[in-house]
């Protein structure tokens, strides 16, 4: 008889949960991104030439560029791990020997795994604030709310998309060369391919915004920069015509596009962890 399902899916997470915390990697990663974050915070204040908003708005856009290059990697590499790891040393099969099912299991990895992710940059984000404001800084709580939701948000689809990776990968090996392939993809050469196909074939900036609003990286940046500065027009005829053409439904529009990753990406997951072998 299998246990009841919520039931279940908490005491996987709460394994997860233990092992990410025991987990080198992962610790490493948390780490970094709360050591940097505070130290961006203290050089942004030290350059700031007057307190206030000033001094926040120069954190939060180091902050952006911070999360666009250390959250997907976070996201990925620890999704990538998580089935792709157990099925190579037995432990899967172990487990799923267990009066679970494959669903519960994927979600309770995903649950425990979204958890400590998001207590981690819950951890950067605090300590960055506090650096602000004990430098005589002021932050502005809605910037702020809107760039940690953003974050988590992009935090959630880098690990749906990781675990997608892990259920199609045999070994962990593979999981996290393929994480780090696709990390590059997103972060780099989205903002590259994009600038070098819309000079080679002249993309209208309509389609442009469309294509990158397709890369998960480049929603969180175009909501990013919308939240703290007020604008887009540092982003080019891009941000300009994403303002005009959707107005108040820029932000949701946002939040749905990486919503969408993380719901389809997962549900591609549990589709393929369903199908495929245990060994």
């Amino acid at each position: 008889m299998i246990p009841s399902s919520p039931r279940v899916v908490v005491r996987l997470a709460r394994k997860e949960v233990r092992d990410a915390l025991r987990n080198r990697w992962f610790v490493m990663f948390a780490l970094a991104f709360a050591g940097l974050a505070l130290a961006l915070s203290r050089l942004s204040l030290g350059g700031a030439e007057a307190a206030g908003f000033a001094g926040f708005g120069r954190t939060a856009a180091s902050l952006i560029n911070l999360v666009i290059l250390v959250v997907p990697l976070m996201g990925l590499t620890l999704g990538a791990a998580s089935l792709a790891g157990e099925r190579e040393r037995g432990t899967l099969a172990t487990l799923l020997a267990q009066p679970v099912t494959r669903w519960q299991v994927l979600a309770g990895k995903y649950a425990g795994l979204a958890l400590a992710l998001c207590a981690a940059l819950a951890l950067g984000f605090g300590l960055a604030a506090a650096i602000v404001v004990a430098g005589g800084g002021a932050v502005a709580a809605a910037s702020l709310a809107a760039l940690v939701g953003l974050t988590m948000l992009l935090a959630l689809a880098s690990l749906a998309i990781g675990m997608l990776i892990s259920s199609l990968s045999r070994r962990s090996a593979a999981a996290s060369g393929t994480a780090l392939l696709v990390w590059l993809a997103l972060v780099f050469l989205g903002d590259l391919g994009l600038m070098g196909t819309a000079v080679a074939i002249r993309l209208d900036v309509g389609t442009l915004l469309v294509l990158a609003l397709a890369n998960p990286v480049e929603a969180f940046k175009v909501g990013a920069v919308q939240a703290v500065t007020g604008t887009l027009d540092g982003l080019g005829p891009a941000g300009t015509y994403a303002t005009r053409r959707l107005g108040v439904a820029l932000a949701p529009t946002l939040v749905a596009a990486l919503a969408a990753w993380a719901v389809l990406a997962l549900g591609a997951a549990a589709a393929a962890f369903q199908r495929g072998r245990l060994d």
